[in-house]
């Protein structure tokens, strides 16, 4: 997870301003491949987000990988964002993970209430995906 955390800074830091970083969160939404229709739906639904926010995951091989997409372009780079930080790394290390990284580049602060808010719900929801297999391994 360490890597992950360490290009995420490394990439918000080649950006002098936060036009620029909202610019390259739009950019990162666009790489993220659309969750197919079928994966769009009310459980996949992210309550408490400003715009709507579907997040999946699958469990292969004691890691855990998160799919997503959002109706609304800089949430969408947001949830991108994530999936580069979370997907491919076992539940322990999702657990461990303190979300300090939304600080150090700035975003929590930077971002909407609403936004902030979707941010930490999305988080909270990836962390709760890693507890239960936690809980179904032991």
């Amino acid at each position: 997870m360490k890597e992950s955390i360490e290009k995420i800074i490394a990439d918000f830091s080649f950006f002098s301003s936060w036009e620029e970083k909202y610019e390259y969160l739009i950019d990162l939404g666009f790489e993220l491949s659309p969750l197919s229709s079928n994966l769009k739906t009310e459980n996949n639904l992210i309550a408490g987000c400003q715009s709507k926010v579907w997040l999946t995951h699958e469990y292969k091989e004691k890691k855990l990988y998160f799919y997503g997409d959002s109706d609304a372009l800089i949430t969408r780079g947001i949830v991108a964002l994530i999936i580069k930080l979370y997907s491919g790394h076992s539940p322990e290390e999702l657990l461990k993970e303190n979300g300090q990284i939304f600080s150090i580049i700035g975003l929590r602060e930077n971002l909407s209430m609403n936004r902030a808010n979707g941010l930490s719900t999305m988080v909270k929801a990836i962390k709760s995906f890693a507890l239960k297999y936690i809980k179904n391994e032991r």
